[in-house]
């Protein structure tokens, strides 16, 4: 009998060494290289091919509309670019109690008269059926769903082979192992092999397969980074736990856009798509406070109203503090030095929170303008308004940069009630005002969005 060869994989990046050293020479991690056995090739294997028959491009039959399954919940199949593409392969990332469990067992329970089979290695049959009746409301539950608690990776692909199911639902791919390694669940080497064994069942059946993967303390999908690659699509379950939304996004999708989200609402019942996100997280107040401003972001496709608050104050332990919640700290301070650059406000002295109502992270530069409304506002002491809204990124010269699908952008403000819209001023030329009802304000510099609010 060969003997096993021995190797060391970095658990970050999957790099291999012939032996340990205490950082991964590829990427830079510390104490991430384990060893482990990976198996040699069978006894009288040949590397003799023969050679395949290239297809022309003319040859080749395309499929212009396949059809989707989809998932009985909207917010998902948005995601997914209009539900689940035959034979695509997706993973599910997301941290630990977000609900990424919930939202495809939700998923299972709604595909009725689909067939899915759900393979969990982390619960027992009796517990995903207690949590399948809370979902359901003590309802009877459907016999679409077949459930499979298994961790070794031929036995799933035989048992799905069997059962043929529409749809493959596996919790988790860390948690599953191939015969033909001996090292432990969730190695590198056994989440590549086990997404490979997967992929090719996929590919091979035309089974939609969805994977769930845990991720790192620093937010990242655990295993190899090959697996990301592997896949077709790579979704990602995130929001905070104090509240009740979460948010599903495509980071990879090579069925649709990369750049959609989904927005769901977490109850005792499960998980609701929110049809109207803007609506949901727009609040009238009855009384009009300072450090308030509403903005403009486009997540993928889709305008979303977001509520932004800051808080100015006097520096009380000499080193002035600055926080963020659901935006870039780093950027906040960007816009901090423009201020007090541009502008001439003494920010250095000063406490700066800044906050996103609902929990909601997002990246979108237009709300730079919002942002330095709510810190204007609250340095000046003096509230908006709450018909007022903001649409616009900030440049480091203090310029007002345009921002993209501007029409998008007003008819959402417009729908909320909002009268009046701060947008740059180049994002006016060529655009028909006198079809919107709402006031547009076009700005150049962050000088004029002051002498707007505060020096009427």
């Amino acid at each position: 009998m060969a003997k096993p060869k021995i190797a060391f994989l970095c658990q970050s990046c999957g790099a291999s060494y012939a032996k340990w050293s205490g950082q991964c020479a590829s990427c830079r991690s510390w104490n991430t290289l384990v060893e482990e056995v990976i198996s040699r090739p069978t006894a009288g294997s040949s590397n003799s091919f023969g050679p395949s028959k290239a297809l022309a491009f003319d040859d080749i039959t395309t499929v212009e509309h396949a059809e989707r399954y989809s998932t009985s919940m909207s917010e998902f199949d948005r995601v997914l670019g209009g539900g689940l593409f035959p034979g695509s392969l997706i993973l599910l990332g997301g941290e630990p109690g977000i609900g990424k469990s919930t939202l495809l067992l939700q998923t299972t329970l709604g595909m009725h008269p689909k067939k899915v089979l759900y393979v969990s290695g982390e619960e027992s049959a009796p517990q995903i059926k207690n949590r399948a009746e809370r979902l359901q409301n003590g309802a009877v539950l459907s016999n679409n769903g077949r459930l499979l608690t298994e961790t070794l990776v031929e036995q799933i692909v035989a048992t799905a082979k069997k059962e043929e199911p529409d749809f493959l639902i596996v919790d988790s791919i860390q948690t599953l192992q191939s015969e033909a390694l001996d090292s432990p669940p969730g190695s590198v080497s056994q989440v590549r092999e086990s997404a490979s064994a997967l992929l090719k069942y996929a590919k091979e059946s035309g089974t939609p397969v969805l994977l769930i993967g845990h991720i790192t303390k620093d937010g990242q999908l655990a295993g190899p980074k090959v697996l990301e690659h592997m896949v077709d699509v790579v979704l990602q379950f995130e929001g905070d736990r104090n509240h009740v939304f979460r948010i599903l996004r495509a980071q990879k999708n090579r069925f649709g856009p990369a750049s959609e989200i989904g927005i769901f609402e977490m109850n005792q019942q499960g998980l609701y798509p929110v049809h109207d996100p803007s609506g949901a997280l727009f609040s009238e107040h009855a009384l009009e406070l300072s450090g308030t401003a509403h903005g403009i972001v486009m997540e993928g496709i889709r305008p979303l109203l977001l509520e932004t608050q800051a808080l100015v104050s006097s520096a009380v332990y000499g080193t002035p503090q600055r926080s963020a919640t659901g935006f870039d700290l780093r950027r906040m301070n960007m816009l901090l030095a423009v201020l007090e650059k541009r502008c001439g406000f003494a920010l250095g002295a000063k406490d700066v929170f800044l906050n996103l109502t609902g929990g909601i992270r997002v990246e979108d530069p237009a709300l730079d303008l919002a942002i330095m409304a709510a810190i204007l506002s609250s340095a000046e002491d003096q509230p908006i308004g709450g018909k007022t809204a903001f649409s616009g990124e900030v440049g480091l010269t203090g310029e007002i940069r345009p921002v993209n699908r501007i029409e998008a952008r007003i008819n959402e403000a417009e729908k909320l009630g909002f009268k009046t819209l701060f947008l740059p001023s180049y994002n006016l030329k060529g655009l028909a005002q006198n079809q919107y009802s709402i006031q547009l304000k076009g700005i150049d510099r962050i000088g004029q969005l002051y002498h707007h609010l505060f020096s009427a």
